[in-house]
């Protein structure tokens, strides 16, 4: 695809509604308590299209406090069968509002419309983890334990933590939304989202859908602004009693010691350096489509789970490097909300200054660049955009050993399934990572090997019925499946003496 003027672009903005600069605490959606606002610049184009609320202490006070009523008003004791159904109502509208959400969506990051609307990270998928976690409400049963050496009874129960706060990041969140709010609310707690201060417009009109479909008002509150003037007064509020956080791991690091003084639960899901293990006998086209896609296609390469280093047997390292070539040449960026385009811009223009830092940095420890690298210009020049870039190089360089959040992939050769695992394994992080190979011996054995919270067998998925998180710098705690049910409760232990 060619670069293309941005028509679509002109014509979504003019027909697209939202609340600019609004929050919603308490069922009402107002303007922050300070009246101040940060402009919202939209990275496709460049240009302000929008405010964002910039909340502090007062406003962050108002949310927890709502938050707080709703939780002790009714929300945490209503009956299974009542939640169950108030959350089925919510996935079904939210899946109805599948081309407003989208479009803003777009609106917020830039995320291609066609990714927008798609399954993985769309308006579909948030109503799927809503629809999922809906459907464990009545079935999060306790356990009746043994006990001994007298007669007794003895049971768990699982019980929510009170008031969360979900922090969501701005790369996609709509999918954000649904894997916090929905597990969070299933069991009985009430929420306060601070989506990113680059864009919240999705956000705000997911919890005010929720409002749509019965939930009660302070349930569900949206406040937004910068991290030390909102972020921290949310995190280290009395009244907040756990945390889950989506985002950088120096900000993840941040969270983590805000919360040690009330030693509130933390769950945290961070940066990666996820590793694409391309074995000599595995399909070559689809391991290079599939590792040019997670660094070019829809977000960038703005994504903590995609693998941004492949390590490919030197044996095909030519064949694969030339598949990856030519599946980026097919993926350049172009106007997010032509439907026909795969790869949007970066989000900003200092992250754009960051990732091509990344490569002049590679260069010059001696990385190969093999195509891409450089900014885009001509129609798309006022965006962010850059090319999709593949850099042969050393797992020892920076931007082998960084997280880079931009097109860029490393390709890195290894010798032999040692290697591989060794190299899969040199880094700080442990989010993702992808095997590809048709020897089912071998793909299970390097799986146990690789140190990372998910691994794909030639393929990787995210979805409402897994569960999803890092190990390391990556964080810790789960999204999706039963298993977040853990993180989101506290398990009771109740005796009962028979003697």
């Amino acid at each position: 695809m060619t670069a293309t003027t941005l028509s679509a672009t002109a014509s979504a903005l003019a027909g697209i509604s939202f609340h600019s600069g609004k929050v919603l605490v308490d069922g009402e959606i107002r303007g922050p308590l300070s009246g101040r606002t940060l402009d919202h610049v939209f990275p496709g184009n460049g240009e302000v299209v929008g405010v964002v609320a910039r909340c502090e202490a007062a406003d962050v006070d108002a949310a927890v406090g709502a938050a707080r009523r709703a939780l002790d008003g009714g929300w945490r004791d209503m009956n299974v069968r009542d939640r169950r159904r108030l959350l089925l109502d919510y996935a079904r509208l939210v899946a109805a509002h599948n081309e407003e959400l989208a479009r803003l969506q777009t609106l917020d990051s830039g995320m291609p419309i066609q990714m927008s609307h798609g399954f993985l990270l769309g308006p579909e998928m948030a109503a799927d983890f809503i629809e999922y976690y809906a459907g464990l409400v009545d079935k999060e049963i306790g356990e009746v334990l043994p006990v001994y050496p007298g007669a007794g009874f003895d049971y768990t129960l699982r019980e929510p933590l009170g008031v969360v706060a979900c922090i969501t990041a701005w790369n996609a969140p709509v999918y954000l939304f649904g894997a916090k709010v929905a597990p969070a609310l299933a069991v009985g707690n009430t929420v306060v989202v601070k989506p990113s201060e680059i864009g919240s417009a999705a956000t705000l009109r997911l919890a005010e859908l929720a409002l749509e479909a019965g939930i009660p008002k302070g349930v569900i509150n949206v406040i937004t602004g910068l991290g030390p003037e909102c972020g921290e007064p949310l995190v280290t509020h009395a009244g907040v009693d756990a945390v889950s956080f989506t985002g950088g791991t120096a900000t993840g690091r941040h969270i983590q010691r805000f919360a040690a003084d009330s030693l509130k639960r933390v769950v945290l899901e961070l940066g990666g350096k996820s590793a694409s293990v391309v074995f000599e006998d595995a399909d070559i086209a689809a391991a290079g489509m599939l590792s040019a896609g997670m660094v070019a296609y829809g977000l960038s390469g703005q994504g903590c789970a995609c693998a941004t280093r492949a390590l490919v047997h030197q044996s095909v390292l030519e064949e694969f490097n030339q598949t990856v070539v030519s599946t980026m040449a097919f993926m350049t960026p172009a106007d997010p909300f032509d439907p026909a385009t795969m790869a949007g811009p970066l989000i900003s223009d200092r992250q754009l200054e960051r990732v091509l830092g990344y490569v002049e940095k590679g260069r010059a420890e001696g990385a190969t660049v093999v195509s891409g690298g450089e900014r885009l210009g001509g129609d798309l020049a006022a965006g962010f955009y850059m090319q999709p870039t593949l850099l042969l190089t050393s797992n020892q360089t920076t931007p082998a050993r960084e997280e880079i959040f931009g097109p860029v992939l490393c390709s890195i050769p290894f010798s032999d399934e040692e290697e591989a695992i060794r190299l899969a394994n040199d880094t700080p992080y442990g989010l993702a990572g992808v095997i590809n190979t048709r020897d089912l011996k071998r793909a299970h054995r390097v799986a146990a090997r690789i140190r990372s919270g998910t691994v794909g067998i030639n393929g990787y998925s995210i979805q409402a019925t897994t569960p999803f998180g890092g190990i390391k710098q990556s964080g810790y705690g789960r999204e999706g499946s039963r298993h977040a049910i853990a993180d989101y409760s506290s398990l009771k232990n109740v005796y009962v003496d028979l003697s």
